[in-house]
Protein backbone atom coordinates (compact mmCIF):
# COMPACT_ATOMS: atom_id res chain seq x y z
CA UNK A 1 0.00 0.00 0.00
CA UNK A 2 0.94 3.52 -0.03
CA UNK A 3 2.01 5.63 2.66
CA UNK A 4 -0.76 7.15 4.17
CA UNK A 5 0.76 10.42 4.79
CA UNK A 6 1.38 10.72 0.92
CA UNK A 7 -2.47 10.67 0.85
CA UNK A 8 -2.91 12.90 3.60
CA UNK A 9 -0.04 15.75 2.70
CA UNK A 10 0.00 14.66 -1.44
CA UNK A 11 -3.44 14.84 -2.11
CA UNK A 12 -3.70 16.29 -5.68
CA UNK A 13 -0.46 14.80 -6.58
CA UNK A 14 -2.55 10.90 -5.65
CA UNK A 15 -5.17 12.27 -7.75
CA UNK A 16 -3.28 13.28 -10.66
CA UNK A 17 -1.47 10.20 -10.43
CA UNK A 18 -4.80 7.84 -10.50
CA UNK A 19 -6.00 9.83 -13.10
CA UNK A 20 -2.93 8.69 -15.10
CA UNK A 21 -3.41 5.40 -14.20
CA UNK A 22 -7.05 5.49 -15.87
CA UNK A 23 -8.76 4.09 -12.62
CA UNK A 24 -10.22 5.33 -8.98
CA UNK A 25 -9.93 4.68 -5.46
CA UNK A 26 -11.64 6.48 -2.13
CA UNK A 27 -9.28 8.96 -1.64
CA UNK A 28 -12.18 11.24 -0.27
CA UNK A 29 -13.53 7.86 2.32
CA UNK A 30 -9.33 7.76 3.16
CA UNK A 31 -8.89 11.13 4.17
CA UNK A 32 -12.38 11.18 6.04
CA UNK A 33 -11.82 8.24 8.31
CA UNK A 34 -8.07 9.65 8.88
CA UNK A 35 -9.35 13.13 9.92
CA UNK A 36 -11.77 10.61 12.43
CA UNK A 37 -8.57 8.06 13.28
CA UNK A 38 -6.37 11.19 14.76
CA UNK A 39 -9.21 13.30 16.76
CA UNK A 40 -9.79 9.76 18.37
CA UNK A 41 -6.60 9.21 18.89
CA UNK A 42 -6.32 12.74 20.30
CA UNK A 43 -9.52 12.06 22.48
CA UNK A 44 -8.15 8.83 24.15
CA UNK A 45 -5.15 10.29 24.60
CA UNK A 46 -6.38 12.97 27.06
CA UNK A 47 -8.22 10.82 28.69
CA UNK A 48 -5.87 8.64 29.53
CA UNK A 49 -3.59 11.51 30.62
CA UNK A 50 -6.73 12.48 32.85
CA UNK A 51 -7.21 8.78 34.15
CA UNK A 52 -2.96 8.71 35.09
CA UNK A 53 -3.26 12.05 37.19
CA UNK A 54 -6.51 11.04 38.81
CA UNK A 55 -4.52 7.71 39.40
CA UNK A 56 -1.92 9.43 41.63
CA UNK A 57 -4.27 11.76 43.24
CA UNK A 58 -6.40 8.95 44.42
CA UNK A 59 -3.16 7.67 46.09
CA UNK A 60 -2.70 10.20 48.12
CA UNK A 61 -5.76 10.50 49.75
CA UNK A 62 -7.32 9.27 52.82
CA UNK A 63 -10.31 6.77 52.80
CA UNK A 64 -13.33 8.54 52.64
CA UNK A 65 -16.38 9.39 50.43
CA UNK A 66 -13.75 12.17 48.47
CA UNK A 67 -11.93 9.56 47.67
CA UNK A 68 -14.32 6.80 46.56
CA UNK A 69 -16.26 9.32 44.60
CA UNK A 70 -13.11 10.29 42.45
CA UNK A 71 -12.61 6.26 42.27
CA UNK A 72 -16.13 6.47 40.38
CA UNK A 73 -15.10 9.13 37.94
CA UNK A 74 -11.86 7.07 36.95
CA UNK A 75 -14.01 3.95 36.39
CA UNK A 76 -15.92 6.15 34.30
CA UNK A 77 -13.08 7.55 32.85
CA UNK A 78 -11.64 4.16 31.87
CA UNK A 79 -15.17 2.68 30.47
CA UNK A 80 -15.27 6.19 28.18
CA UNK A 81 -11.48 5.11 27.24
CA UNK A 82 -12.46 1.30 26.62
CA UNK A 83 -15.30 2.62 24.54
CA UNK A 84 -13.30 5.09 22.42
CA UNK A 85 -10.45 2.33 22.06
CA UNK A 86 -13.54 0.07 20.57
CA UNK A 87 -14.28 3.02 17.90
CA UNK A 88 -10.32 3.64 17.28
CA UNK A 89 -9.51 -0.26 15.96
CA UNK A 90 -12.65 -0.79 13.75
CA UNK A 91 -11.99 2.91 12.06
CA UNK A 92 -8.36 1.11 11.57
CA UNK A 93 -9.45 -1.90 10.21
CA UNK A 94 -12.15 0.38 7.98
CA UNK A 95 -8.85 2.09 6.99
CA UNK A 96 -6.69 -0.55 6.29
CA UNK A 97 -9.36 -1.70 4.03
CA UNK A 98 -9.72 1.23 1.72
CA UNK A 99 -5.45 1.65 1.54
CA UNK A 100 -5.68 -1.62 0.43
CA UNK A 101 -8.08 -0.88 -2.60
CA UNK A 102 -5.45 1.93 -3.87
CA UNK A 103 -2.83 0.87 -5.97
CA UNK A 104 0.82 1.82 -6.44
CA UNK A 105 1.67 5.09 -7.75
CA UNK A 106 3.62 5.61 -11.29
CA UNK A 107 7.30 6.44 -11.41
CA UNK A 108 7.33 9.99 -12.88
CA UNK A 109 9.03 8.58 -16.29
CA UNK A 110 6.27 6.29 -16.90
CA UNK A 111 4.95 7.21 -20.16
CA UNK A 112 1.41 8.21 -19.63
CA UNK A 113 -1.38 6.71 -21.62
CA UNK A 114 -5.29 5.23 -21.43
CA UNK A 115 -3.78 1.36 -22.16
CA UNK A 116 -1.59 -0.48 -23.93
CA UNK A 117 -2.12 1.07 -26.98
CA UNK A 118 0.59 3.64 -25.56
CA UNK A 119 2.96 1.22 -24.11
CA UNK A 120 6.57 2.06 -25.60
CA UNK A 121 8.73 -0.28 -27.48
CA UNK A 122 11.92 0.31 -25.85
CA UNK A 123 14.08 -1.95 -28.07
CA UNK A 124 14.90 -5.34 -30.39
CA UNK A 125 16.67 -8.03 -29.99
CA UNK A 126 17.43 -10.44 -32.87
CA UNK A 127 16.36 -10.54 -36.60
CA UNK A 128 13.02 -12.99 -36.75
CA UNK A 129 13.73 -15.79 -38.98
CA UNK A 130 13.09 -16.09 -42.66
CA UNK A 131 11.88 -19.39 -43.55
CA UNK A 132 12.15 -20.79 -46.89
CA UNK A 133 9.29 -23.05 -45.91
CA UNK A 134 5.87 -22.28 -44.84
CA UNK A 135 5.67 -21.81 -41.19
CA UNK A 136 3.02 -23.38 -38.56
CA UNK A 137 2.06 -22.59 -35.29
CA UNK A 138 2.79 -24.73 -32.28
CA UNK A 139 -0.58 -26.48 -31.79
CA UNK A 140 -0.59 -27.71 -35.18
CA UNK A 141 3.33 -28.96 -34.78
CA UNK A 142 2.76 -30.35 -31.21
CA UNK A 143 -0.26 -32.35 -32.13
CA UNK A 144 1.46 -33.52 -34.83
CA UNK A 145 4.38 -35.16 -33.53
CA UNK A 146 2.24 -36.48 -30.42
CA UNK A 147 3.48 -34.01 -27.99
CA UNK A 148 0.20 -32.07 -26.56
CA UNK A 149 -2.64 -33.73 -25.94
CA UNK A 150 -5.47 -31.31 -25.97
CA UNK A 151 -8.76 -33.82 -25.80
CA UNK A 152 -7.07 -35.94 -22.88
CA UNK A 153 -6.30 -32.44 -21.08
CA UNK A 154 -9.98 -31.52 -21.42
CA UNK A 155 -11.67 -34.81 -20.42
CA UNK A 156 -9.45 -34.85 -16.93
CA UNK A 157 -9.33 -31.08 -16.21
CA UNK A 158 -11.81 -28.89 -18.51
CA UNK A 159 -10.74 -26.27 -20.86
CA UNK A 160 -7.35 -24.30 -20.80
CA UNK A 161 -5.86 -27.88 -19.58
CA UNK A 162 -3.59 -30.23 -21.47
CA UNK A 163 -0.83 -32.91 -21.39
CA UNK A 164 2.58 -32.22 -22.18
CA UNK A 165 4.16 -35.73 -23.62
CA UNK A 166 6.99 -37.30 -23.99
CA UNK A 167 10.18 -35.09 -25.41
CA UNK A 168 8.45 -31.74 -25.02
CA UNK A 169 7.46 -32.55 -21.03
CA UNK A 170 11.45 -33.70 -21.18
CA UNK A 171 12.37 -30.06 -22.87
CA UNK A 172 9.81 -28.29 -20.79
CA UNK A 173 11.78 -29.93 -17.57
CA UNK A 174 15.65 -29.06 -19.18
CA UNK A 175 14.32 -25.41 -20.53
CA UNK A 176 13.61 -24.60 -16.28
CA UNK A 177 16.46 -26.63 -15.29
CA UNK A 178 18.68 -24.62 -17.24
CA UNK A 179 17.19 -21.20 -16.64
CA UNK A 180 17.45 -21.76 -12.80
CA UNK A 181 21.13 -22.94 -13.28
CA UNK A 182 22.06 -19.63 -15.02
CA UNK A 183 20.53 -17.26 -12.42
CA UNK A 184 21.98 -19.05 -9.67
CA UNK A 185 25.58 -19.11 -11.20
CA UNK A 186 26.21 -16.31 -13.18
CA UNK A 187 23.24 -14.04 -11.70
CA UNK A 188 23.93 -14.39 -8.00
CA UNK A 189 20.17 -15.66 -7.07
CA UNK A 190 19.57 -18.31 -3.88
CA UNK A 191 17.48 -21.14 -5.48
CA UNK A 192 14.47 -21.75 -2.83
CA UNK A 193 11.52 -24.48 -3.38
CA UNK A 194 8.28 -22.62 -2.38
CA UNK A 195 4.81 -23.34 -1.25
CA UNK A 196 2.02 -23.45 -3.85
CA UNK A 197 -0.55 -23.39 -1.29
CA UNK A 198 -0.45 -19.93 0.78
CA UNK A 199 -2.73 -17.77 3.67
CA UNK A 200 -4.86 -15.00 2.76
CA UNK A 201 -2.26 -12.81 4.38
CA UNK A 202 0.29 -13.58 2.23
CA UNK A 203 -1.85 -12.70 -0.99
CA UNK A 204 -2.72 -9.59 0.43
CA UNK A 205 1.32 -8.74 1.22
CA UNK A 206 2.05 -8.92 -2.89
CA UNK A 207 -1.11 -6.90 -3.42
CA UNK A 208 -3.06 -9.63 -4.88
CA UNK A 209 -6.09 -9.66 -2.40
CA UNK A 210 -8.68 -8.18 -2.12
CA UNK A 211 -8.51 -7.04 -5.57
CA UNK A 212 -8.29 -10.36 -7.63
CA UNK A 213 -8.97 -12.71 -5.47
CA UNK A 214 -12.20 -14.17 -8.48
CA UNK A 215 -8.66 -15.11 -10.51
CA UNK A 216 -7.43 -17.31 -8.00
CA UNK A 217 -8.06 -20.70 -6.91
CA UNK A 218 -9.09 -21.25 -3.34
CA UNK A 219 -9.52 -24.13 -0.69
CA UNK A 220 -12.42 -22.60 1.51
CA UNK A 221 -12.46 -25.15 3.76
CA UNK A 222 -8.86 -24.41 4.96
CA UNK A 223 -8.34 -20.83 3.55
CA UNK A 224 -5.53 -21.67 1.83
CA UNK A 225 -5.02 -20.60 -2.02
CA UNK A 226 -3.38 -21.67 -4.83
CA UNK A 227 -0.28 -19.01 -5.77
CA UNK A 228 -0.52 -17.27 -9.33
CA UNK A 229 3.05 -17.17 -9.25
CA UNK A 230 6.14 -18.07 -7.17
CA UNK A 231 5.89 -13.98 -6.41
CA UNK A 232 3.44 -14.58 -3.35
CA UNK A 233 5.44 -17.02 -1.58
CA UNK A 234 8.76 -16.03 -2.42
CA UNK A 235 7.94 -12.36 -1.21
CA UNK A 236 6.39 -13.36 2.01
CA UNK A 237 9.39 -15.14 3.19
CA UNK A 238 10.23 -11.64 4.71
CA UNK A 239 7.06 -10.63 5.90
CA UNK A 240 7.07 -9.10 9.32
CA UNK A 241 10.34 -9.22 9.79
CA UNK A 242 13.02 -6.32 10.03
CA UNK A 243 16.59 -7.32 8.52
CA UNK A 244 19.80 -6.71 10.08
CA UNK A 245 22.63 -4.48 8.61
CA UNK A 246 24.38 -6.25 5.56
CA UNK A 247 21.51 -8.72 4.88
CA UNK A 248 20.41 -6.75 1.58
CA UNK A 249 20.09 -6.96 -1.24
CA UNK A 250 18.85 -10.60 -1.42
CA UNK A 251 17.85 -12.16 -5.17
CA UNK A 252 15.51 -15.38 -4.58
CA UNK A 253 14.95 -17.84 -7.67
CA UNK A 254 11.86 -20.00 -7.93
CA UNK A 255 10.46 -22.39 -9.70
CA UNK A 256 6.94 -22.81 -9.36
CA UNK A 257 2.80 -24.22 -10.90
CA UNK A 258 1.24 -21.23 -11.21
CA UNK A 259 -3.21 -21.28 -11.09
CA UNK A 260 -5.24 -18.99 -12.45
CA UNK A 261 -8.92 -19.15 -13.22
CA UNK A 262 -9.57 -15.81 -14.86
CA UNK A 263 -12.33 -15.62 -17.53
CA UNK A 264 -11.04 -15.40 -21.23
CA UNK A 265 -12.96 -13.84 -23.64
CA UNK A 266 -14.69 -15.93 -25.99
CA UNK A 267 -12.55 -16.85 -28.90
CA UNK A 268 -9.55 -15.76 -27.78
CA UNK A 269 -6.65 -17.66 -27.82
CA UNK A 270 -8.82 -20.69 -28.15
CA UNK A 271 -5.69 -22.48 -29.62
CA UNK A 272 -2.10 -23.77 -27.83
CA UNK A 273 -0.97 -23.21 -24.50
CA UNK A 274 -0.69 -19.69 -24.96
CA UNK A 275 -3.54 -18.91 -22.17
CA UNK A 276 -4.09 -21.43 -19.69
CA UNK A 277 -5.45 -22.19 -16.21
CA UNK A 278 -2.23 -24.09 -14.90
CA UNK A 279 2.07 -23.48 -15.90
CA UNK A 280 5.07 -23.53 -14.63
CA UNK A 281 7.41 -20.68 -14.36
CA UNK A 282 10.76 -19.62 -13.03
CA UNK A 283 10.56 -16.32 -10.70
CA UNK A 284 13.35 -13.96 -10.22
CA UNK A 285 12.25 -11.87 -6.82
CA UNK A 286 14.52 -9.07 -4.98
CA UNK A 287 14.70 -7.33 -1.95
CA UNK A 288 17.29 -3.95 -2.40
CA UNK A 289 17.34 -0.89 -0.92
CA UNK A 290 15.37 2.07 -2.08
CA UNK A 291 18.36 3.80 -3.41
CA UNK A 292 19.39 0.90 -5.77
CA UNK A 293 16.01 -0.52 -6.57
CA UNK A 294 16.19 1.59 -10.15
CA UNK A 295 19.90 0.00 -11.01
CA UNK A 296 17.99 -3.15 -10.09
CA UNK A 297 15.36 -3.19 -12.35
CA UNK A 298 17.62 -2.94 -15.16
CA UNK A 299 19.58 -5.52 -14.06
CA UNK A 300 16.61 -7.75 -13.58
CA UNK A 301 15.66 -7.16 -16.72
CA UNK A 302 18.89 -7.91 -18.61
CA UNK A 303 18.63 -11.46 -16.36
CA UNK A 304 15.21 -11.83 -17.92
CA UNK A 305 16.67 -10.82 -21.61
CA UNK A 306 19.98 -13.21 -21.37
CA UNK A 307 17.57 -16.19 -21.27
CA UNK A 308 15.98 -15.26 -24.74
CA UNK A 309 19.64 -14.12 -26.04
CA UNK A 310 21.01 -17.40 -25.22
CA UNK A 311 17.79 -19.63 -26.89
CA UNK A 312 18.62 -17.00 -29.65
CA UNK A 313 14.94 -16.29 -29.57
CA UNK A 314 13.93 -12.17 -31.06
CA UNK A 315 12.21 -10.70 -28.48
CA UNK A 316 11.33 -7.02 -28.07
CA UNK A 317 11.21 -4.95 -24.55
CA UNK A 318 7.92 -2.96 -23.81
CA UNK A 319 7.55 -0.46 -20.92
CA UNK A 320 4.12 -0.32 -20.02
CA UNK A 321 2.35 3.18 -19.80
CA UNK A 322 0.67 4.23 -17.19
CA UNK A 323 -2.81 2.83 -18.29
CA UNK A 324 -1.51 -0.91 -18.41
CA UNK A 325 0.57 -0.79 -15.80
CA UNK A 326 -0.54 -3.74 -13.04
CA UNK A 327 -2.03 -2.92 -9.86
CA UNK A 328 1.12 -3.79 -7.59
CA UNK A 329 3.99 -2.14 -10.08
CA UNK A 330 5.21 1.66 -10.18
CA UNK A 331 7.18 0.64 -12.90
CA UNK A 332 6.91 -2.29 -15.50
CA UNK A 333 8.87 -3.77 -18.49
CA UNK A 334 7.66 -6.20 -20.60
CA UNK A 335 9.44 -9.29 -22.77
CA UNK A 336 8.06 -9.85 -25.75
CA UNK A 337 9.23 -13.00 -27.82
CA UNK A 338 8.47 -13.65 -31.36
CA UNK A 339 6.30 -16.72 -32.58
CA UNK A 340 6.37 -16.71 -36.49
CA UNK A 341 3.49 -19.35 -36.31
CA UNK A 342 0.99 -17.34 -34.30
CA UNK A 343 2.98 -13.92 -35.84
CA UNK A 344 2.60 -12.15 -32.90
CA UNK A 345 4.68 -11.28 -29.98
CA UNK A 346 4.10 -13.48 -26.77
CA UNK A 347 4.64 -11.84 -23.33
CA UNK A 348 7.31 -14.03 -21.86
CA UNK A 349 7.95 -11.89 -18.49
CA UNK A 350 6.92 -8.96 -16.88
CA UNK A 351 10.03 -7.28 -14.22
CA UNK A 352 8.43 -4.82 -12.16
CA UNK A 353 9.63 -2.43 -9.36
CA UNK A 354 7.10 -2.20 -6.76
CA UNK A 355 9.10 0.34 -4.83
CA UNK A 356 7.68 0.11 -0.91
CA UNK A 357 4.21 -0.91 -2.09
CA UNK A 358 4.66 -4.24 -1.20
CA UNK A 359 6.50 -4.14 1.74
CA UNK A 360 4.20 -1.77 3.25
CA UNK A 361 1.72 -4.40 2.96
CA UNK A 362 3.59 -7.37 4.23
CA UNK A 363 6.17 -5.36 6.69
CA UNK A 364 8.99 -6.03 5.15
CA UNK A 365 11.32 -4.02 6.69
CA UNK A 366 15.54 -3.80 6.71
CA UNK A 367 17.90 -1.66 9.49
CA UNK A 368 20.49 0.04 7.44
CA UNK A 369 22.80 0.57 9.91
CA UNK A 370 23.48 -0.70 13.31
CA UNK A 371 21.34 1.12 15.97
CA UNK A 372 18.98 2.90 13.23
CA UNK A 373 15.45 2.91 12.42
CA UNK A 374 13.88 0.31 10.36
CA UNK A 375 12.74 1.07 7.02
CA UNK A 376 10.86 -0.55 4.50
CA UNK A 377 12.56 -2.33 2.14
CA UNK A 378 11.98 -2.16 -2.05
CA UNK A 379 10.97 -5.53 -4.01
CA UNK A 380 10.96 -6.44 -7.38
CA UNK A 381 10.37 -9.49 -9.37
CA UNK A 382 10.50 -10.76 -13.14
CA UNK A 383 9.89 -14.02 -14.87
CA UNK A 384 12.30 -15.68 -15.78
CA UNK A 385 10.58 -17.10 -17.96
CA UNK A 386 7.31 -18.26 -18.10
CA UNK A 387 7.46 -21.71 -19.19
CA UNK A 388 4.55 -22.23 -21.77
CA UNK A 389 5.03 -19.34 -24.11
CA UNK A 390 8.50 -19.64 -24.01
CA UNK A 391 7.77 -23.44 -25.46
CA UNK A 392 5.58 -22.29 -28.13
CA UNK A 393 8.56 -19.66 -28.91
CA UNK A 394 10.95 -22.52 -29.36
CA UNK A 395 8.64 -24.87 -31.25
CA UNK A 396 7.76 -22.13 -33.69
CA UNK A 397 11.52 -20.63 -33.92
CA UNK A 398 13.09 -23.96 -34.05
CA UNK A 399 10.68 -25.98 -36.80
CA UNK A 400 12.05 -27.80 -39.21
CA UNK A 401 10.52 -28.43 -42.64
CA UNK A 402 10.39 -31.85 -41.76
CA UNK A 403 7.72 -30.80 -38.69
CA UNK A 404 10.34 -31.65 -36.46
CA UNK A 405 11.77 -29.12 -33.97
CA UNK A 406 15.34 -28.45 -33.52
CA UNK A 407 16.48 -28.30 -29.32
CA UNK A 408 18.04 -24.95 -28.48
CA UNK A 409 21.87 -25.55 -28.36
CA UNK A 410 22.12 -24.28 -24.75
CA UNK A 411 19.48 -26.96 -24.20
CA UNK A 412 21.07 -30.21 -25.75
CA UNK A 413 23.20 -31.09 -22.23
CA UNK A 414 20.01 -30.85 -20.39
CA UNK A 415 18.78 -33.25 -22.75
CA UNK A 416 21.25 -36.16 -22.77
CA UNK A 417 22.70 -34.50 -26.13
CA UNK A 418 19.47 -34.58 -27.84
CA UNK A 419 19.37 -32.53 -30.79
CA UNK A 420 15.49 -32.58 -32.37
CA UNK A 421 12.73 -33.71 -31.29
CA UNK A 422 10.32 -35.87 -33.64
CA UNK A 423 6.89 -38.07 -33.28
CA UNK A 424 6.68 -39.51 -30.05
CA UNK A 425 5.08 -42.75 -29.51
CA UNK A 426 1.35 -43.15 -28.69
CA UNK A 427 0.41 -43.39 -25.70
Amino acid sequence: MIDLRVIREQTEMVREALAKLNTEAPIDEILELDARRRALLSEVEELKAQRNAGSKEISRLAPGPEREARIAEMRALGDRIQALDAQLADVDQQLTSLLLQVPNLPDPDVPVGPDESANVIVRHWGEPRDFPYPVRPHWEIAEELGLIDFERGVKVSGARFYFLRGDLARLQRALATWMIDLHVREHGYIEVYAPALVRSEALIGTGNLPKFGDALYRDAESDLWLIPTAEVPVTNLYAHEILEPGTLPIYHVAQTPCFRREQFSAGRDVRGIKRVHQFEKVEMVKFVEPETSDAELTSLVNHAEEVLQRLNIPYRVVQMCTGDLSFTAAKKFDLEAWAPGCQEWLEVSSCSNFRDFQARRANIRYRPAEGARPQFVHTLNGSGLALPRTLIAIMENYQREDGTIEIPEVLRPYMGGQEVIGRQPLW
